[in-house]
C-alpha cells in the first residue's frame, strides 16, 4: 500500500503533464487550420483554367455589346475576334461604332490571349479562314453580320 501511495502522486503528475502538453495554444487560430478548397488560389498555369478565362473574356465582350440596341445599320461595324492556331481570326463580331474606343482594345486583348494560349498548349485547328462579313444589319435590336 505504501508503494501505491508513492506511485500515485507520480502517476498523477505524469498524467497532468501529458494532458497539458497535448493541448495546443493554436487551436482557435484560423491561420493554422487547413484552407477550404474554395479559398485556395486557382492554378492559373493550367489549360482548363486559361480556357475558362478566355471564355469569360469573350462573354464579357458579348455582354457589353448586347447592352447596345441596334436601330441603324450604319451605326454598327465589325471586327475580327479570336485567333486560330494556323493564324487568322476564329470569327467576326458586330459592335456599335459609339463604343469602338472601349470595345476594340478588349477584342484585341482577347485575340492576343487566345493566340498565346494556342502557342502555349500546342493547339491545332482546321486552318480554314473564317469568312469576312460585308456589313452589319440590325435585326430585332441586335447587330447581325451579313456575309
Amino acid at each position: 500500500m505504501k508503494n501505491l501511495l508513492i506511485k500515485s502522486p507520480a502517476i498523477a503528475l505524469i498524467t497532468a503533464f501529458t494532458i497539458s502538453s497535448c493541448r495546443s495554444s493554436n487551436i482557435n487560430d484560423p491561420s493554422t487550420l487547413p484552407k477550404d478548397i474554395s479559398e485556395r488560389p486557382a492554378d492559373e498555369n493550367n489549360q482548363k483554367y486559361e480556357g475558362a478565362a478566355l471564355d469569360k473574356m469573350k462573354s464579357a465582350i458579348e455582354s457589353e455589346i448586347a447592352k447596345e440596341k441596334c436601330t441603324k445599320n450604319a451605326d454598327w461595324t465589325f471586327a475580327p475576334i479570336g485567333s486560330k492556331a494556323c493564324g487568322g481570326p476564329t470569327g467576326y463580331i458586330a459592335y456599335p461604332k459609339k463604343i469602338e474606343t472601349t470595345i476594340l482594345p478588349k477584342i484585341e486583348s482577347y485575340t492576343q490571349k487566345m493566340s498565346d494560349y494556342n502557342k502555349k498548349y500546342n493547339i491545332t485547328s482546321d486552318c480554314m479562314m473564317a469568312p469576312e462579313p460585308t456589313s452589319v444589319r440590325c435585326e430585332n435590336g441586335k447587330g447581325v453580320l451579313v456575309f
